[in-house]
């Protein structure tokens, strides 16, 4: 039987398994390199848009409906052996991104089958969130659990940089070696490792959270009827709590923002400054580090003052780094002309990476442990649930925005402005959240 700290520990791995396909495929190495085989930033972002904007889609139908189910069935390990599954058949499949056949459709089919296996596993190990310690306990071990994440996403892409993506030009990773196991760098098989490498991490670090948490929920008999009645009445009832209900629409549009911003920010550098996978991939080390490092942090800001004025900071940050990542071109930084060859437009993009890992790491940390405020403590997988909706209700908004615009205006630096208006919402809809929620009234 394991103790309550082994049980922490168990539950803090499932970040660090699972952290690596948002570090390693959805922003600093795989959507990079689909720049690369496009060979255009513009095409590349419109495409990658409309990708994880049709998994969205999907996450946000299925993902309330998923919370109820486990909480009327009592048991949510079966759903975290399934959608395991999914996240790693998902992201081995990466592998076929082969620049001799590649087919864009194939390659999005295996990347939104990673993502959601990926976001449903999570909904249920955050349900165990409240179960891990007090009210007053729970900011810090989602802070902790948060940057222990990072710390594996930081561990997967260093190895992933040193000794198996390849600069296109070169064929040599970051160290100057050429692909380990003998990959071969021109079929850009050491880059297209970053899938296997994925799912191979998530099987092996997976098992600690297996091993030492519990299923500990009541087994009780449930059917698929019972729990969409029961979901059908928490929605009907949202209207008449105020604080879960504002909440729920504040955190789906600066959600939706941050969700943007990690999945375009590898690919918004890789059209705009022409980044290789490698720079990239440096530019994701430093965003990684200041993350887990504020991340840890903030779960001891949350565990003081509360998870409501960490967010509002939080957001109001990253609005105003959206803001100049929209105003960083090669030719311009924040309005002011720039030379050719000048280093301040990448200097400034590696300052707001930074920003936005700070930022996004404490920002996602605070979030999960302000859903547990808010939650109905008999109702939690399935407010996780409407938590994941709530992060998924408009995420195809946010991709399917930039895609759209950045297609229609050929510019990649004005298709990322939905972003700005996201936060600049959620920033809005965050003044009718009362710390404890609608008990607290």
């Amino acid at each position: 039987m394991a103790t309550a700290r082994q049980k922490i520990w168990g539950w803090y791995f499932f970040d660090w398994a699972s952290q690596p396909y948002s570090t390693l495929i959805v922003t600093f190495v795989f959507a990079p390199y689909i720049k690369e085989l496009l060979d255009d930033g513009t095409r590349a972002q419109a495409a990658w848009g409309f990708g994880v904007g049709a998994a969205g889609i999907l996450i946000a139908i299925l993902a309330p409906i998923l919370g109820a189910l486990a909480d009327t069935g009592g048991r949510r390990r079966p759903w975290i052996w399934l959608f395991s599954a999914c996240y790693i058949a998902g992201s081995a499949g990466l592998w076929f991104a082969d620049p001799a056949a590649f087919s864009m459709f194939t390659v999005l089919c295996f990347f939104a089958l990673g993502l959601i296996g990926l976001e449903f596993t999570t909904i249920f190990t955050n349900a165990l969130l409240p179960e891990l310690g007090t009210r007053e306990e729970i900011g810090r071990i989602s802070g902790s659990g948060w940057a222990f994440g990072y710390v594996g996403g930081l561990v997967a892409l260093v190895i992933m940089l040193c000794f198996f993506a390849e600069n296109a030009a070169t064929g040599r990773t970051l160290l100057g070696l050429s692909p380990a196991f003998g990959l071969d760098a021109e079929a850009r098989e050491g880059t297209r490792f970053v899938g296997p490498l994925t799912a191979i991490w998530y099987a092996i670090f997976i098992l600690p959270f297996l091993l030492l948490v519990p299923d500990t929920q009541r087994a009780v008999t449930g059917s698929l009827k019972t729990g969409l009645s029961d979901l059908k009445r928490t929605i009907k009832s949202l209207p008449g709590r105020p604080s879960l209900f504002a909440y729920l629409g504040g955190s789906m549009f600066y959600r939706d923002a941050l969700n943007g911003i990690y999945a375009f920010g590898g690919i918004y550098a890789a059209g705009v400054l022409n980044w290789s996978v490698i720079d990239t991939g440096i530019f994701g080390i430093l965003a990684i580090i200041s993350g887990a490092l504020f991340a840890w942090l903030g779960g001891f800001a949350d565990a003081r003052l509360g998870p409501k004025p960490v967010i509002v900071s939080m957001v109001l940050v990253l609005l105003l780094v959206s803001i100049a990542v929209a105003f960083t071109t090669r030719e311009a930084v924040l309005g002011f002309a720039v030379t050719e060859g000048s280093w301040v437009p990448d200097i400034t993009f590696y300052v707001l990476g930074a920003l936005i890992g700070a930022a996004g790491g404490v920002l996602g940390a605070s979030s999960r442990t302000m859903m547990v405020h808010q939650a109905d403590p008999a109702r939690m997988t399935e407010a996780f649930g409407l938590y994941a909706l709530a992060g998924k209700g408009t995420s195809f908004l946010a991709p399917l925005l930039i895609g759209t615009i950045t297609a229609l205006s050929g510019s990649q630096s004005i298709g990322v402005t939905p972003i700005i208006f996201l936060f600049l919402i959620g920033l809005i809809l965050l003044a009718w959240v009362k710390p404890e929620g609608d008990r607290a009234g």
